[in-house]
């Protein structure tokens, strides 16, 4: 620092650059954006608060190591946004950007993996899930086109419980059950098979879409509780309030002839509803899921047509 700069604490561009360890060009640019405040000298020269600029240029330098980028330094800055917001929203950027690389590191190693004579089938099933987040899109996309008659709270409940996340770290076998649950809902069909096994024969006659999916949460919960029990399909309560349930909410009573019309368009023995449940067990892991329960009642329901 000059005598002259010292006199007033002020210390020229160059001075700046050097104590800072950074190039001019770079303290000229953050004066240019407004975030590094200068004031010319008589002869022009950009010239700086000795103490201040070179705390504020350190805290700059520091910052953009951290990852942050400058449009987040400038609101700290400006004091727009806490230092801590600023870093949190930074973190909550690098998980994402870390799920998506954990996402990416498995993919590769399931074509990796995979025998010669099916890398090109797998590639072909992964390009459907090619990034964690865009596959749940997919999934959450589907499942709202099949519930669509219900309230948007209750179609978030549902998907919430139903509709695994995609996992943070995946493991070869996750990414591939994903990745072909996103391709089993591309399928153009798929939408209508699981609507009819979701809502039944003539859902147009439902009057009240709502009651009719509280009453059935009841009763899946009552069902997956009698499959953990290890309990086969039976005539017993479970399928007596799954029929009262569907045709309450069309305005019948249960009958032998009403169960029949229940069973008619039936799509429950869809080999791609099978396989979809299967690949969400794999993702959920232990859980009894909906999938599960739906069969359960179907394969009772089946049952008690022939002899109600």
């Amino acid at each position: 620092m000059t005598e002259d700069t010292q006199a007033g604490a002020l210390m020229s561009i160059g001075e700046l650059a050097r104590s800072a360890g950074l190039a001019v060009r770079t303290i000229r640019f953050y004066c240019d954006e407004g975030i590094l405040e200068s004031r010319r000298s008589a002869g022009g020269h950009r010239m700086f608060d000795a103490e201040a600029a070179t705390e504020r240029v350190l805290l700059i330098r520091r910052l953009r190591a951290l990852g942050l980028g400058l449009s987040a330094i400038t609101e700290v800055l400006r004091g727009e946004r806490s230092l801590a917001e600023a870093i949190a929203v930074e973190s909550a950027r690098l998980d994402v950007e870390f799920r998506s690389l954990a996402w990416r590191r498995a993919a590769l190693r399931a074509v990796e993996t995979a025998a010669p004579d099916q890398r090109a089938a797998r590639l072909t099933v992964l390009a459907a899930a090619h990034d964690g987040a865009v596959a749940h899109d997919c999934l959450v996309r589907f499942w709202r086109r099949v519930l669509a008659p219900l309230p948007h709270g209750d179609v978030a409940m549902w998907l919430c419980g139903n509709v695994p996340e995609p996992p943070a770290d995946p493991a070869v076998d996750e990414v591939v059950a994903y990745a072909e649950l996103t391709a089993l809902v591309a399928d153009g069909d798929m939408d209508s098979v699981v609507r009819q096994q979701f809502w039944r024969h003539r859902p147009d006659l439902i009057r009240d879409c709502h009651g009719l999916f509280v009453e059935m949460g009841d009763v899946m919960c009552d069902v997956v509780t009698r499959i953990c029990e290890g309990a086969r399909p039976n005539q017993g309560s479970e399928l007596d309030g799954f029929v009262n349930a569907h045709a309450g909410a069309r305005g019948e009573r249960d009958s032998r002839r009403f169960r029949a019309r229940l069973l008619t368009g039936a799509t429950d023995d869809d080999h791609r509803i099978h396989r979809y449940w299967a690949l969400t067990d794999q993702v959920l892991g232990d859980r009894v899921t909906i999938g599960r329960a739906h069969n359960w009642v179907y394969e009772a329901l089946a049952g008690s047509a022939t002899v109600h």
